[in-house]
């Protein structure tokens, strides 16, 4: 009979998997995320429109979008095609571009200061007053004939109230920021009068006034000769300047590129067809050489829906204005929520050709054709900023549904929060606006990158000192120090001598359970839509765990435990792009930038080994001498080789108990840093412990002084009143007071206690000033 394998029980799970659910902006909860074609995720992300250096709002949009990207494809495995826009031909971008050709254009032609330069000034400066300022002014405020002059000295001083200048803001949130620009011109204005009127007609005085007022003038030159700019190059130098830059910043950040990236201008001609087979499917129609998206019929139609997100929102006028741009006109549009899909462009805007006549996309239009080019008819996730939800998301969604003729276009929305800068919306008009560049001057990209993932990726963030210099720092130098113990560990042999012993009793499986614990609170929580500060916490928590079993007393160290967790930790912390470096490396892994040099080993080892070398000699040198305080010198010597030699290098050496010394690879900032404080602490007490002494000094000089005076004449003037006392003894104590009468005992007996104390302080003053002489 032959043998027969032994048939096989499958296991059975002891707790359930957690599955990943994602904050979902069109149910506006926690959903399941499941994938439309497997592992295959179809990402589109709203880019940037590039007119201007990018700011800390795009840092915390596109550095946590590239968090979340990260921990789909290295943590959970999807296989992500990520699609990014740039917007490179918008209002915006128009308008800045045609404005810095004309100042610029303006500015060259400056040869000296005239009193037509000041004039053509002053009416930008006027012109400036009524289209910007006056709209955050109380109504009726300019409405008496005032000049301009008048009217800006009365605005000058209302501004000096407090309550009358937050009214106005409240109109206008960037009323201070127009007052500013204003006074800056309206000061240089008067001086160049008056420069005029001195007979100072130089160049420079008419370049200072003419850069003054450079956002005076450029909105007055754009108004009038706006029509003359027809070179398109204009444009496009503008928008690939600032793409260059803001890809630039992006790297900085360490933020990945984007698999595929899209520009409007290279798909003009896909969208005058989709906005074609939109007319066609009837859900659009044309006014004067522009197209809008009728939202009523697509609103009532089977099917279909209007303003999926924000339904709330389709009535707001303001928002849809703002969503339209500066250069768009409402007249002809039959609802007020219709939308742009093709723009007629007017003199001095760039133009394509179209069945329809030259003009230009709308804003909203150019994602539904670029994503549907790319990734097809329906996408898993698009994300974006919150503020693009309505009307640019909505209206994504509408003019796709009615291309497709088919819904739904989009199965997740990833709406990334707010930043707030210390509690405040940023904005250049509270003068909170920071830009990328300024903010990397200050901290670092993974200091920031900690600063957003302590956020929930779709709540508002107020980024603030306090959580720089508060809990990011102590998040990071946390990290820091476990990983500098753990390779200084790793580095010394005896931790990993082999003896006979497994080392691996209690302590070591407790420590492996609270990895696996931690392994799966790390994985619950980013399951949680991607709960980052969660995922944080359980690292931190592994971390805290393991450092007190590294720093147990007498603990025989079971190093390969603390390397299995160290690596888990750092390829973690990797996931969130908090470093790059291999699988299996110690820490948070290097910034290998874009191109690897060969290792100098000479350039490299060198600085190390002329330390060695340095150290060496002052040794042999005074072990030569054997001199008396030869142990002495030897240990400052070693102290010197830890506290300045070894810093610049990076090394720290941490004395134990054993006597062996603990060797750590730190950042040399950090370390400079560190002996920095710690010698402005020493210098600190050192000079609380000089005044300390020198206080005493003085109060012993004070009590002193009291003795100067001979206890003979302390009853006689200008020792007592004149007229207080009439006759002496040969001591000097007194025997009669001013009328000749005789003391009293009483009198007597306290004159005699107050002469004895004066001679003893006068005995100890004598001898005080014979030590200060000898």
């Amino acid at each position: 009979m032959s043998a027969v394998q032994p048939s096989w029980a499958p296991p059975i799970p002891q707790a359930d998997e957690p599955v990943l659910k994602v904050y979902n902006s069109l149910t506006r909860s926690k959903t399941q995320f499941t994938p439309k074609n497997g592992r295959h995720v179809k990402w589109y992300n709203c880019g940037p429109t590039v007119y201007d250096a990018s700011h800390m709002g795009h840092a915390r949009n596109y550095v946590t979008q590239d968090v979340l990207r990260r921990i789909m494809t290295d943590y959970f495995g999807y296989d992500v095609h990520f699609v990014m826009n740039i917007t490179d031909i918008e209002d915006k971008i128009i308008i800045r571009a045609r404005q810095n050709h004309l100042y610029n254009s303006y500015l060259s032609k400056v040869t000296a200061l005239n009193p037509t330069l000041i004039e053509e000034v002053r009416s930008a400066w006027a012109a400036y007053l009524q289209s910007k300022l006056s709209k955050g002014l109380p109504e009726g405020f300019a409405q008496d004939g005032a000049s301009s002059d008048e009217l800006f000295d009365r605005i000058r001083e209302y501004a000096n109230d407090s309550q009358w200048r937050s009214e106005c803001l409240k109109r206008d949130e960037k009323f201070s920021m127009h007052l500013t620009v204003a006074d800056r011109s309206f000061t240089a204005l008067s001086t160049a009068s008056r420069q005029l009127a001195d007979g100072q007609t130089d160049a420079q005085f008419a370049q200072t006034l003419v850069e003054a007022s450079s956002d005076v003038l450029s909105e007055w030159l754009d108004k009038q000769f706006k029509t003359n700019v027809t070179d398109h190059s204009i444009f496009r130098s503008l928008s690939s300047y600032w793409e260059d830059r803001f890809f630039e910043d992006m790297s900085r950040l360490r933020v990945r590129e984007p698999d595929t990236i899209t520009r409007v201008t290279e798909y003009v001609p896909e969208i005058v067809s989709y906005v074609q087979r939109i007319i066609e499917n009837g859900y659009a129609y044309e006014v004067d050489g522009s197209v809008y998206f009728d939202t009523r019929t697509f609103d009532g139609t089977d099917g279909h829906f209007y303003a999926k997100l924000e339904p709330w929102s389709k009535g707001n006028q303001k928002l849809i204005e703002e969503g339209e741009g500066a250069l768009t006109d409402s007249l002809g549009r039959r609802s007020p929520s219709d939308f742009a899909l093709w723009k007629a462009s007017k003199p001095g805007e760039p133009a394509w050709p179209s069945p329809w006549g030259p003009g230009r996309p709308g804003w909203h239009i150019e994602c539904s054709v670029m994503a549907t080019a790319v990734l097809g008819e329906n996408i898993d996730i698009h994300s974006g900023g919150i503020d693009l939800a309505f009307p640019h998301h909505d209206n994504e969604m509408a003019q796709s549904e009615a291309y497709h003729n088919h819904g739904p276009w989009v199965n997740y929305f990833l709406h990334t929060g707010h930043l707030h800068i210390e509690g405040l919306k940023m904005s250049k008009s509270l003068k909170n606006f920071i830009t990328i560049d300024e903010i990397l001057r200050k901290y670092t990209a993974r200091q920031l990158r900690l600063a957003f993932l302590t956020q929930q990726w779709n709540a508002r963030m107020d980024f603030s000192e306090s959580l720089m210099t508060g809990e990011v720092k102590s998040i990071e130098t946390g990290f820091n120090n476990f990983f500098s113990v753990v390779k200084a560990l790793l580095m010394d042999t005896d931790c990993a001598k082999a003896d006979g012993q497994h080392r691996y009793g209690e302590a070591e499986q407790g420590l492996i359970q609270h990895l696996h614990a931690s392994q799966t609170a790390f994985r619950t929580a980013l399951c949680d839509s991607f709960n980052t500060p969660g995922a944080l916490e359980a690292l931190r928590t592994l971390v805290s765990r393991t450092n007190t079993y590294i720093n147990s007393p007498g603990k025989d160290l079971n190093i390969k435990v603390v390397e299995y967790v160290a690596k888990w930790v750092g390829r973690m912390l990797r996931i969130f792009g908090l470093g790059e470096g291999e699988l299996s490396e110690i820490g948070w892994g290097q910034d290998l930038g874009k191109e690897t040099t060969a290792i100098n080993r000479e350039e490299i080892l060198m600085p190390y080994l002329r330390t060695l070398s340095s150290f060496r000699d002052g040794v042999r040198k005074l072990a030569i001498a054997k001199g008396d305080s030869a142990f002495k010198d030897i240990l400052a010597l070693c102290d010197k080789l830890r506290d300045v030699d070894l810093v610049p290098l990076g090394v720290a050496l941490d004395d134990q108990e054993d006597g062996k010394a603990l060797v750590k690879i730190v950042s040399p900032e950090e370390l400079m840093q560190a002996r920095e404080e710690k010698r402005k602490q020493a210098e600190a007490r050192a000079a609380k412990k000089v005044a300390q002494v020198e206080s005493e000094r003085q109060k012993r000089i004070q009590k002193l002084e009291k003795g100067r005076v001979p206890p003979e004449e302390i009853f006689k003037p200008p020792n007592v009143q004149e007229g207080a006392y009439r006759s002496w003894n040969g001591q000097g104590l007194p025997l009669t007071d001013g009328e000749g009468k005789e003391l009293s005992k009483n009198q007597n007996k306290k004159n005699l206690h107050a002469w004895a104390m004066q001679k003893d302080l006068h005995e100890k003053y004598l001898a005080w000033k014979r030590d200060e002489s000898a």
